[in-house]
């Protein structure tokens, strides 16, 4: 009975997301193009969607040496497995003093500490299925104010669900104290619905349970309007192109200075965003199924998406 009920209001579940989604439109031929943070990265900018600049990577254990090189005298960067998942492994600096970093918490690590980190990094500690792999040295995003007073530390993230071309949900990943300023749900991050057709926000949801505050500061997340929001519909949907893959997770960062920054994308996105929408996603990706066009630009299928996917005021 449940079961039926969730299905009759359009509720994906993992099952039904693997076999009718995944595997159907999601060549496995095609997800290194995303498992691979660098090769993403990489294939982005040739395509002229904004990413985060890329400072250096390292791919064996002695290119360990070539950090300081890398860093230099930015205060600032993110250091990254190029094929981690979940956010593990992500390390974020913003500052560092005679072979002492400063983590975004205030934490402060050692070269020591922060070498051994890079070395279990490259044995693969963080990567999909335990393989060796590279670390990311990159530009710290600077959080849009937007967000100031629904965020704890980290860097939000915006989350668009996009199927054979065609933007069909949306969240905002707001970082939390019990996330340790990752936007990561599964680290207790919260997610909030975000209108496709107006890039306002919703309600929010916090470990499957409907929040309408920020745990830490108290603020209510909904009727916030996000800015570039028609930006971040088209570097969505581009992303189709850029990697053929028919149903995909689009993450995006808002700078401050920089506007919309793809930051990643995922051939297997989570069912939360549901949750945080109110909605199951099932109607909107079956109304996409009949009308999808291989001939329409990235443009004529926002516009068809923020005609028939406008959510309730």
């Amino acid at each position: 009975m449940i079961f039926a009920s969730l299905r009759n209001r359009g509720v994906l579940g993992i099952n039904s997301r693997n076999s009718e989604l995944i595997s159907a439109f999601n060549p496995r031929r095609l997800y290194p193009l995303v498992d691979d943070k660098l090769r993403t990265k990489k294939l982005a900018m040739e395509h002229g969607v904004p990413v985060p600049e890329l400072y250096g990577s390292l791919s064996t254990i002695h290119d360990i040496h070539d950090f300081h090189a890398i860093v230099g005298d930015r205060q600032d960067f993110v250091v990254k497995p190029a094929n981690g998942s979940g956010g593990d492994g992500i390390l974020v600096f913003d500052g560092h003093r005679d072979g002492r970093f400063r983590s975004c918490t205030g934490l402060m690590v050692s070269w020591d500490d922060l070498s051994h980190h890079l070395a279990n990094t490259l044995n693969g500690q963080y990567s999909l299925g335990g393989h060796p792999d590279r670390v990311m040295i990159e530009y710290r995003v600077r959080f849009d104010p937007v967000f100031d007073l629904v965020s704890y530390l980290g860097v939000p993230d915006i989350r668009v669900i996009v199927f054979r071309g065609y933007p069909v949900m949306a969240m905002v990943r707001l970082p939390t104290r019990a996330s340790h300023g990752k936007a990561n749900l599964h680290q207790g991050a919260v997610g909030v619905g975000i209108d496709v057709a107006t890039g306002r926000t919703l309600r929010g949801v916090l470990d499957n349970e409907f929040v309408d505050e920020h745990p830490d500061t108290g603020t209510s997340f909904s009727g916030l309007n996000v800015p570039g929001w028609q930006t971040i519909l088209m570097m969505a949907a581009r992303c189709y192109e850029l990697t053929g893959l028919g149903y995909l997770g689009v993450d995006i960062v808002l700078d401050a200075d920089r506007g919309p920054l793809m930051l990643e994308l995922n051939a297997r996105p989570g069912l939360n965003i549901q949750i945080a929408n109110s909605e199951g996603i099932m109607h909107r990706l079956r109304e996409v199924q009949a009308i999808a066009d291989s001939e329409q630009s990235a443009k004529e299928r926002i516009r068809e998406s923020v005609n028939r996917f406008r959510s309730p005021s």
